[in-house]
């Protein structure tokens, strides 16, 4: 379980996954409303006065109920807008289903499915984040597979009528646990082998400045395998340390590149629906890197 201490306040729980840095954050937890040891991962939910309800896996920051939005939103519609025609979407992980929120806002969208390897998280968000799976469980178009993902993967691609994608969406937790095998090449080979011709790849890469090591390996092993690859950012408040890089991976280089007016249009197509983070401005911004982080990526 994550690490807890009793302090100013009462009860705080520290965030341990940058700890090899030297670095633990600590939100006091106004009251614990669950945690547990599932199969594969240590699980603690608590509410917390900014963050509102915050989630750890292993000992690392999920998903808070007052930012989710700067994670979700850039994960879902910077590719799904990019592409602009993504009828068939598989989401790797996202066992809160926020992200499959987002991506069943684009009425284009016709199938999603989700694999997720841990049915504890699926059935824990049902209660603990209602907004969040209430109108993803109730849309025909969703389809949850309880998996390992990499395996998924690797036997969908290796069957010649195996389903294809026109986006993958990796909302993984760290490289750690069961995350681990979410950042190898053969695990990006396997989600090369799912995705349809012009399709797009997004993951989540960490924080830059504090996992420079996992944004350069990452963005190695899809450059080995796709055309164009890289990286977009968002800043998620309650993700320590600055930048989040959002790995993106195609065969296709100008789907990063789309006009900002053509996703203005291609937002209004899509109902113009509210959002809090995303923007056509902010998806063309996203991609212009801080020279620092534009080194990792190139290193």
């Amino acid at each position: 379980m994550p690490s807890r201490r009793e302090g100013a306040g009462g009860r705080w729980i520290e965030e341990t996954v940058t700890e090899a840095e030297g670095l633990r954050t600590s939100l006091r937890a106004e009251r614990v409303l669950h945690e547990e040891r599932s199969d594969h991962q240590d699980l603690v939910l608590f509410e917390n006065r900014t963050f509102g309800r915050v989630l750890l896996l292993d000992g690392a920051i999920q998903v808070t109920t007052a930012d989710e939005w700067a994670y979700h939103e850039m994960l879902a519609h910077v590719p799904l807008f990019a592409h602009g025609a993504a009828r068939r979407v598989l989401v790797v992980g996202g066992g809160d289903c926020g992200l499959a929120r987002q991506v069943l806002r684009h009425p284009e969208v016709e199938r999603l499915v989700q694999v997720e390897i841990d049915p504890a998280v699926v059935e824990f968000s049902k209660t603990h984040f209602p907004a969040f799976t209430g109108p993803v469980m109730g849309d025909p178009r969703f389809e949850l597979v309880i998996a390992d993902a990499a395996r998924f993967l690797a036997e969908t691609a290796g069957e010649s009528d195996g389903e294809r994608f026109e986006a993958i969406l990796v909302d993984s937790t760290d490289p750690q646990g069961p995350g681990a095998a979410l950042f190898t090449r053969d695990f990006y080979a396997g989600c090369r082998g799912c995705l349809a011709p012009g399709g797009l790849l997004a993951t989540q890469n960490g924080n830059p400045f504090l996992q420079a090591g996992e944004l350069r390996s990452s963005v190695g092993h899809l450059r080995a395998l796709f055309a164009d690859a890289g990286c977009y950012l968002t800043a998620v408040p309650s993700y320590t340390g600055g930048h989040l890089a959002l790995g993106w991976a195609t065969d296709d280089p100008a789907l990063r590149w789309v006009p900002e007016a053509e996703l203005a249009a291609r937002h209004r197509a899509a109902g113009d629906f509210p959002t809090r983070y995303w923007m056509p401005a902010v998806q063309r911004a996203a991609f212009a890197l801080p020279r620092f982080i534009a080194e990792i990526v190139e290193g």
